[in-house]
């Protein structure tokens, strides 16, 4: 499991909000100094999150994001998961499910699963909050 630009991006972006929570609105040129990130890479990572009800946004001169739940409310998993679509580690499991047609005789398959769930379990247990203290 290789976690993507995207993923962490999108993970920091998040990151950045529930730090600047004090502000109505962030905007995405605040983000992108603070942060080191193209604004157009931001564009994209924040549409993302937007469509999925992460986040809110509000155009106009004071418009920017702003999280749409408290800090504690976002898991770290479901973060990655959104923008990542699937963290196994390996390619013949989704989400835990084998998707192989070797999958009855496979010695390493409980391997595997084992360590998707502990990955998936650390992962759904760390707060955007847990992060930030």
């Amino acid at each position: 499991m290789m976690i993507s630009t995207k993923g962490r991006y999108a993970l920091r972006v998040m990151l950045d909000l529930a730090q600047n929570k004090s502000k109505e609105y962030v905007s995405l040129t605040e983000i992108s100094e603070r942060q080191g990130i193209s604004v157009k890479y931001l564009e994209l990572v924040v549409s993302i999150l937007n469509r999925a009800g992460y986040v809110n946004s509000m155009r106009g001169k004071n418009g920017g994001y702003k999280l749409s739940r408290a800090p504690e409310d976002y898991t770290v998993g479901a973060i990655l998961k959104l923008t990542e679509g699937n963290l196994s580690p390996v390619n013949c499991l989704n989400n835990g499910v084998s998707e192989c047609k070797n999958s009855d005789v496979c010695l390493t398959l409980p391997l595997w699963k084992e360590l998707d769930n502990i990955i998936d379990g650390y992962l759904e247990n760390v707060t955007l909050r847990d992060l930030i203290k």
